[in-house]
């Protein structure tokens, strides 16, 4: 989304009218440049940044040299042209680049496996080549630990969506590091280098580590011999536990962690040879995201939020202790007349599957309300209770009922709940969908008249399975962003998926080795499906707007109904701003309404 970056003092932000200056207004920036520019982050080294706006919402980026304290952009400064690329800083003048070089340096992916040294002032074609990965490679990306103080730089060869291999670039020749392929090198505190993992590590034989754990280096024997350097565990997950997020401060470790698909959160230090935890006493039963850490000190702040309560930023000091509610966002529709419940339903294998129900106080339980079924089960990205205000007003308001299922192929409960839904067991996450939607009919929550599935991007590809194979469980379906052609989708030119989503989803060749067991892009003559609704964008270089275009032909051969809406901008979202994203809601809770909701008495306003 495009917006304000802004700064202020914490004792301003704690006054009721906080003291803003602007340092790069993104709205002026399009109208002045004739761009529709979406923000995408930035990479600082000291007062300079590198800012990263994509035209549309694309995942292609154009990155330019920014100094924040003269809030200008860089003349002469550092500038690459659009595309599919990742920058790092190793000092003031000097950068790490992968991206498009020309002909034969992007992987079957789109995206680039040739990692370049660029100086400032020196063109893209002079730039000196420092690591070639392969062409059947995800991608490569520059790895910089302490960029301008500690001069330990590399390169992450990144194999497929979930491996990776580290390089470093050492006096003698590069060093491939002592560490699994699902492994990811995080920061470091407390004077020790941190490293999350995703599979089961036995290393030379004597220490053994399990998937999700953190584990830990001393900073100066890694720095001295990477290879010879011993670690140790800072975290380990049970089985209903996962890590879900991290960063450091001056002296500390910020974990965030998952417990029954509850949020808590620690601080952990350093101290004769162990890690003690101390865990910061935020609310219950929210979602809890470390928001920003500060490096200069131990200061923190925290997002709490839930599905009924307007989120909240907390304060925390880790050395002092202190924590402080600086700021809550003001409530957008009526929560009073819900309540949220954590339930259980057993799948088809027998695991257990939890889902959050949001429902009226007053439900009858008689099958009568409108509910919407949300999901995604992929890539390890766990669903997790949030505020939504459109979703308030638009349909909790109105007395309907909203559900958030908790699927293997997600983080949930860490890595193995991930791979239990991947590739050639894919079918277990469609699986738990169902039973879920089975569940809320047999509890009479709802009914197959009064029940809607919605999902985007791998979520499109969810609800496409769920009312493929159990169409008679539902009357709507919205399709945002889909990737639906599993057998065609890798010749495409265009947005390939590639090796992550092979890793993730049941391509033929896939890394399981196996072919998928069925199209899951199939609609079939002579069966009665939900009239879907399919969205995508034209800008959408992640996913092909193809998939939602032949779906929506498929249905059209087959004499079904459908409804359809492609926005050229938007990128993957589907949405490049506030206004399109306010367009495409309104599309979309209209259609769940008339799909689902009773017709209002003859004469109702």
């Amino acid at each position: 989304m495009r917006g304000i970056w802004r700064r202020t003092t914490l004792e301003s932000y704690r006054g009721q009218d906080p003291r803003w200056e602007t340092i790069l207004d993104f709205d002026a920036l399009a109208l002045a440049e004739n761009k529709n520019w979406v923000y995408k982050g930035r990479s600082c080294l000291g007062r300079r940044c590198l800012v990263k706006l994509s035209d549309g919402g694309k995942d292609g980026l154009s990155i330019r040299e920014f100094d924040s304290e003269a809030k200008s952009f860089v003349a002469g400064g550092f500038q690459l042209p659009e595309g599919k690329q990742s920058v790092s800083w190793i000092d003031r003048d000097t950068v790490l680049v992968a991206r498009d070089w020309g002909e034969g340096t992007t992987t079957e992916a789109g995206f680039p496996f040739v990692l370049k040294e660029l100086k400032r002032a020196q063109p893209l074609d002079k730039a000196r080549e420092v690591f070639r990965g392969q062409h059947t490679d995800f991608k490569t990306l520059p790895f910089v630990l302490g960029a301008g103080r500690m001069d330990v730089t590399g390169v992450v060869r990144q194999i497929n969506f979930f491996e990776r291999q580290y390089v470093l670039f050492g006096p003698a020749g590069p060093i491939e590091l002592d560490l699994p392929k699902k492994a990811l090198i995080v920061g470091i505190a407390s004077g020790r280098l941190l490293v999350k993992l995703d599979e089961d590590w036995i290393r030379s034989g004597d220490t053994s580590f399990k998937a999700g754990s953190m584990i830990s280096y001393d900073l100066a024997e890694w720095k001295q011999d990477p290879l010879r350097a011993k670690p140790s565990v800072v975290f380990q997950p049970n089985c209903r536990q996962a890590l879900s997020g991290f960063g450091t401060t001056r002296n500390f470790l910020v974990v965030t962690i998952l417990d029954n698909v509850q949020s808590k959160a620690f601080v952990y230090r350093y101290d004769q040879g162990a890690w003690h935890a101390t865990p910061v006493p935020l609310p219950k039963n929210a979602t809890v995201r470390l928001s920003v850490t500060s490096a200069q000190n131990d200061e923190m702040t925290f997002t709490v939020s839930n599905y009924l309560t307007p989120t909240s930023l907390w304060y925390f000091d880790a050395e002092s202790k202190r924590l402080e509610l600086l700021k809550t966002a003001p409530a957008t529709f009526d929560a009073s007349k819900h309540v949220v419940e954590q339930l259980e339903v057993t799948s088809r294998d027998g695991t257990r599957i939890p889902y959050s129900l949001v429902r009226p106080r007053s439900a009858r339980f008689d099958g009568s309300t409108p509910t919407l079924l949300d999901g995604y089960g992929g890539f390890q990205v766990p669903r997790l209770p949030s505020y939504e205000g459109p979703l308030g007003r638009l349909w909790l308001e109105q007395g309907n009922a909203y559900v958030v299922a908790n699927l293997r192929g997600g983080g949930e409960f860490g890595p193995p709940w991930h791979r239990a839904g991947q590739g050639a067991t894919k079918q277990k996450t469609w699986d738990d969908f169902i039973a879920v939607a089975d569940d809320l009919i047999r509890r009479k929550v709802t009914s197959p008249r009064r029940l809607g599935v919605i999902g985007a991007s791998q979520g499109g590809l969810l609800v496409g399975a769920a009312i493929t194979q159990r169409p008679e469980l539902f009357n709507a379906a919205i399709i945002g962003a889909p990737l639906l052609d599993m057998l065609r989708s890798p010749t495409w030119a265009r947005a390939r998926p590639g090796p992550p989503s092979m890793a993730t989803r049941p391509f033929p060749n896939n890394e399981s080795g196996s072919k998928p067991t069925r199209r899951t892009k199939c609609w079939y003559p002579g069966k009665t499906y939900p009239e879907p609704f399919i969205l995508t964008s034209t800008k959408d270089d992640r996913v092909h707007p193809a998939h939602g275009r032949k779906a929506a032909a498929k249905l059209a051969a087959l004499g079904e109904s459908y409804f359809y809406f492609e926005n050229i901008d938007g990128g993957h979202s589907t949405a490049a701003n506030l206004i399109e994203r306010a367009r495409r809601l309104a599309l979309e809770y209209t259609y769940a309404s008339r799909r689902l909701c009773p017709e209002p008495p003859e004469g109702a306003p």
